[in-house]
């Protein structure tokens, strides 16, 4: 599976981006699609994630109510949008994909470790 992230950019805090992440062709039964970023000197976050098989999504804390993710299946892609940006999520923002689907699950939550498959990433910058 590849994954190829796009729609980053350079923005004023208070507007909006929306970043999508394009796969290719995956049979697995179930599958998951989480967004991640790094900022400079940070370990890769999770942001958040949607379950292939039911829609469900998910989100940390920091980013309820301001990000939304969703997915076009006839287009093999994951949107994420993004409002209201504040300088705090200036990172490279990236995308991979749990070829099981448990990492993303309204019991368990998001689960870090279960994407192990990646994009090369799309670089947000948020100006104050």
């Amino acid at each position: 599976v590849q994954l190829v992230e796009s729609g980053g950019g350079l923005v004023q805090a208070g507007k909006s981006l929306r970043l999508s992440c394009a796969r290719s062709e995956f049979t697995g039964r179930d599958y998951a699609i989480g967004w991640f970023r790094q900022a400079p000197g940070k370990e890769r976050e999770v942001v958040s994630c949607i379950r292939g098989s039911s829609g469900w999504a998910g989100y940390v804390d920091s980013v309820k109510g301001r990000l939304t993710v969703s997915e076009d299946k006839s287009k093999n892609t994951v949107y994420l949008q993004m409002n209201r940006l504040k300088p705090d999520d200036t990172a490279v923002y990236y995308c991979g994909i749990d070829v099981y689907g448990l990492g993303c699950s309204p019991v368990a939550g998001i689960t870090k470790g279960a994407f192990n498959l990646w994009g090369q990433g799309t670089q947000v910058t948020v100006s104050s």
